[in-house]
This record gives structure tokens, sequence and C-alpha cells, in this order.
């Protein structure tokens, strides 16, 4: 009986150390096991990447419809009168926001047409920025602001039918004023007119209109 219980505690020594490293295998087994998710959650983290990317992406497609010119810089970065303030409202108060169109809104009142533009649906206006009156002497352009009937006449010939994009500009158009327009060009340089009026900040969105400041004050032939 001595002899079997040495036997037996020599056995249980024996087996003693192999069930420790089986524990201890275990134990670092899980701290492996648990130090995996944390590596998995780390490395998730770059996850936002691909979304990241496809923002950036998708911010160089919207350039495409965004303002364009040498004079959008003039325009203010922030406020009523930004572009993004700009398209929040209709075309002759959208405008009248902005200190660049500020002769023209006044001829705009003037001729009373304020309500004629924020009514329309959807249309193009070619806005003559304050330079461009500023070329006209300034006699005449006191008198053709005295003079309702022709100015609405000339107000109305920088207005188009339809929201058109710098891709559909080039062309002939038919204006509010009821004679035809013809833009030529491409790309971001455009003239409108037979003056030649430069497109020097373009594809400028209101809530009713596409807007195309130009460096002119634009004719209409003589009927």
């Amino acid at each position: 009986m001595q002899i079997r219980r040495k036997t037996a505690a020599l056995a249980l020594v024996a087996a003693l150390p192999l069930g420790l490293a089986a524990c201890g295998s275990n134990s670092s087994s899980d701290t492996s096991a648990g130090s995996q998710p944390s590596s998995s959650m780390s490395s998730s983290a770059p996850m936002t990447t691909p979304s990241d990317s496809m923002t950036s992406s998708g911010s160089g497609m919207d350039m495409a419809s965004q303002p364009f010119g040498s004079a959008c810089s003039a325009v203010p970065a922030s406020g009523s009168g930004s572009f993004s303030g700009m398209a929040a409202d209709p075309v002759a108060t959208a405008a009248s926001n902005n200190p660049v169109l500020s002769t023209l809104v006044t001829a705009v009142k003037t001729a009373g047409l304020v309500d004629t533009l924020n009514s329309q649906q959807a249309i193009t206006v070619f806005a003559p920025a304050n330079d461009a009156f500023a070329k006209i002497p300034a006699a005449t352009l006191k008198s053709v602001l005295a003079d309702k009937a022709t100015l609405t006449k000339i107000l109305t010939y920088h207005v188009v039918a339809g929201k058109i994009s710098p891709d559909q500009l080039a062309g002939t158009h038919k204006t509010l004023e009821g004679q035809d327009l013809t833009v030529k060009g491409s790309g971001e340089a455009f003239t409108v007119g037979s003056s030649n009026a430069n497109v020097i900040c373009g594809n400028v969105q209101t809530a009713n209109a596409t807007v195309y400041i130009i460096d002119g004050v634009l004719m209409p032939p003589a009927a």
C-alpha cells in the first residue's frame, strides 16, 4: 500500500508541471486573443480614410459646378452677399446683397424689375459689374436711368430663359427683351453680345437663376 501511495504521489508530481504549462499556454492564448481585438480596433481607425477619400473626390467633382473667373475673388467670402448666401435668395435680392453688383441693383430698382426677376422660375442673368457701368459716360448713364422704358429694354436684354450651365452657354439665346443674344467661347472663357463683354465671374447660383457677371453693359440691337 505504501509503495502504491508513493507511486501515485510521484505520478501526481510529474503531471503537475504539465498542467501548469497547459494553464500558462491558455493564459498566453487568452492574452493574445485579448490583444487581437485591440489591434483590430486600432487598425480599424483608418477605415475613415475611404470615406474621406470619397468626400475629397466628391469635392473635386463638385468643382465643375462652382463659380469661376478672375473677378470671383471680389465676391464676399461670407454672409448674404457670398456665393452660398446668394444661392439662398432669388436673383434680384441676391444681387442686392453683393457689393460687386450695386450699380446694377440701382438700375433694376429704378426700372421696377425687382419683382419681375425674383418671380421668374428659372433664368440666366448676365450681370454687369460696377466697373462695367463705370465705362459709360456719367451723363449718358444718368440719362438712361431717367428713361424707364429704355432702361427696362436694356436690362431685360441681359436676361434669358432657363438656368444655363457653362457647357451650354455658347450659342444664341432669346432674351426677356425679345431679341437674340449670342455668347461665344468655351471652358471658362466667354464673351457676350456684339460688344464682346467678358464673363469675369460665371456660374454664380441664386435660388432661381444662374448669374454670369460681365465687364460690359449689353446694348440690344436697334429694332
